[in-house]
């Protein structure tokens, strides 16, 4: 996600929809830019690039749980971690990390948490992890940046590393190459690593990194990494934001992205994700409950430009929406069924710039054909559409919205003369 839309969404969360973020930037997967991985996923995708993790599972019932812990002997014979697999800060002072348990406290613990309501977001799955006795704690990151990546390394780590960034090293790697070996063990020794544990940091950082590289990493972090009683750097939790728009070079890649916004995915968002992820060009969806005007726009510019004009007018918007770089009719289309099956919506605005080379006739196409169906669904009663756009084959699309005046839907088109975002005055002006 661009800057642009990172400081809208941290207003309009935080400010006028009132969900809660932490920090000062909502990390919102929208389908590019940084999507969050949950914790399992993270540490499989450590384990397959070498990188040593503990025994876990994610469970989502007590049914699953013990099913599990029958066929599993680590579930019986070693001390156990339960964390709430679920985007949310703080997990421990919330009482939603529990350590040193046996398989029956697991258990409890995994009835405990299943169901709880954190804010808006229910817990719906557990992690059950092997507890790894450690002796210390490192810490360990990559992180994109424009240059190429930051490598980041401590000989100290854990909750506190934070207040402990003065003893953080990085070894900056440019785009296209790779961190040499002699270059990791030197940042290994500056950060304060001795003997064989310099080559045994230099080897995990390494590891992280060919996992940040091939996964299409944005940011990759291990904190902490464990020095376990056999001499083995042990990765006991896992923070995991990968390229969302990536996905369709991973077949491999069997989990879903986590929710950044208080609550899980709906199944629509989740639809519209994975028809995003097998097109050409873009489709995106977040549906924001409570609001009255949908918002259907050509492009992640357009799409904040009519939020933000819609939120200034005093309107409250039922979605994020948008679709470009020319994506096909029927994925278009699909967008469009979901956003006419918002609720309680009084106007879709359609709406965009002067394309370059988007197909506003196809696009339109697509568009106008899911209108038709959801009109014969009785989707779209009393709701009012307006239009706005130019660029390639915009005369014939917007004659084409235009004809559905004939058909009894109340619709209102305009082109490339009228200024961008005089339809949401006419539409907030009519409500």
């Amino acid at each position: 996600m661009d800057c642009t839309r990172r400081v809208f969404f941290n207003t309009l969360l935080k400010k006028d929809i009132g969900w809660k973020t932490e920090g000062d930037i909502p990390f919102i997967n929208m389908g590019e830019g940084m999507a969050k991985v949950l914790e399992g996923p993270g540490m499989d995708l450590f384990a397959k690039w070498g990188i040593a993790v503990p025994q876990h599972a994610v469970v989502t019932s007590l049914e699953q749980f013990d099913h599990l812990a029958g066929t599993n002997d680590w579930l019986k014979k070693s001390k156990l971690v339960v964390k709430a697999h679920e985007a949310i800060g703080s997990r421990m002072k919330q009482g939603l990390v529990k350590v040193d348990l046996d398989t029956a406290g697991a258990r409890s613990a995994t009835k405990e948490m299943l169901g709880r309501t954190i804010g808006t977001m229910v817990v719906s799955q557990v992690i059950v992890s092997e507890m790894v006795p450690h002796s210390a704690e490192y810490y360990v990151s990559v992180k994109s940046t424009r240059e190429g990546a930051d490598v980041f390394l401590a000989s100290v780590g854990g909750i506190e590393i934070e207040s402990q960034w003065d003893k953080v090293r990085k070894l900056s790697v440019p785009v296209g190459e790779k961190p040499s070996a002699s270059d990791l063990e030197k940042l290994a020794k500056d950060a304060g690593f001795k003997g064989d544990m310099a080559g045994k940091a230099a080897d995990v950082a390494g590891r992280l990194f060919d996992c940040f590289d091939n996964e299409d990493g944005q940011y990759i972090e291990i904190n902490p990494v464990g020095l376990a009683s056999d001499g083995r750097l042990v990765a006991l939790d896992a923070v995991t934001l990968l390229d969302g728009d990536a996905k369709f070079r991973h077949p491999d890649w069997n989990f879903s992205f986590a929710a950044e916004f208080g609550r899980t995915y709906s199944d629509d968002e989740r639809y519209i994700q994975e028809v995003d992820s097998k097109v050409k060009g873009s489709v995106k969806l977040i549906q924001i409950p409570g609001g009255d005007t949908a918002l259907l726009p050509a492009g992640g510019g357009a799409s904040v430009f009519y939020a933000d004009a819609v939120i200034a007018r005093g309107g409250k918007i039922a979605n994020y929406a948008e679709y470009s770089g020319d994506p096909p009719d029927w994925a278009v289309e699909a967008l469009t069924d979901k956003v006419c099956s918002l609720p309680g919506i009084k106007n879709i605005i359609v709406g965009g710039a002067i394309a370059n080379f988007t197909n506003v006739k196809a696009t339109f196409t697509g568009i106008i054909s899911a209108f038709r169906k959801a009109k014969a669904d009785g989707r779209l009663k009393g709701v009012r559409i307006w239009v706005r756009r130019g660029g390639p084959y915009e005369k014939e699309g917007l004659e084409a919205m235009r004809a559905l005046q004939q058909e009894g839907f109340d619709i209102h088109v305009y082109d490339r003369y009228t200024p961008l975002t005089d339809i949401v005055d006419m539409a907030l002006s009519k409500n």
